[in-house]
């Protein structure tokens, strides 16, 4: 569709923490800087991996709580490096399709919400089925890119 596309996703090792209690602005920078440090060696092989993107945030329904993710390099994938940090985790996501609405600009959680509440509303009125409790952000710039942006939100088709 023209506003919305439709992804098939393979199971797939990310690299996460979660945040709680926080603004989602607050844990984004938070979470970011935890799987920074572990993508810079704080790990148990104290090996440096590449920034991989995008970088997403499980964003529920009326929860403090949100978990932000780097996607781990595909060759780190059969063994990713441990991490060191308490609470950062390696977790496999299960092959999944998502729906997939992409927008530019610096994206705010303002921004993601007003996005993921117009994906929702499109999925709806064409009957599609998804899971409404929940829904991801991902980003794909540095801070220090200006133009052309690239940012999506990201619903898992039931």
């Amino acid at each position: 569709a023209k506003d919305y596309e439709l992804r098939q996703y393979e199971t797939a090792k990310w690299v996460s923490t979660v945040i709680r209690g926080e603004t989602q602005k607050e844990a984004m920078r938070q979470g970011f800087w935890k799987l920074f440090h572990y993508i810079q060696g704080k790990n148990e092989k104290e090996k440096k991996i590449d920034m991989t993107v995008p970088v997403t945030c499980l964003v529920k329904s009326g929860c403090t709580d949100f978990k932000i993710s780097f996607f781990v390099p595909f060759e780190h994938q059969d063994c990713p490096p441990q991490p060191t940090d308490s609470d950062v985790f390696i977790e496999e996501q299960k092959a999944a399709a998502l729906f997939v609405r992409s927008f530019g600009g610096f994206a705010s959680p303002e921004k993601y919400a007003e996005e993921a509440d117009t994906l929702a509303r499109t999925l709806k009125n064409r009957g599609q089925p998804f899971h409404e409790d929940f829904f991801y952000t991902a980003g794909y710039d540095s801070p220090f890119k200006i133009f052309n942006r690239h940012n999506e939100v990201w619903y898992f088709k039931k």
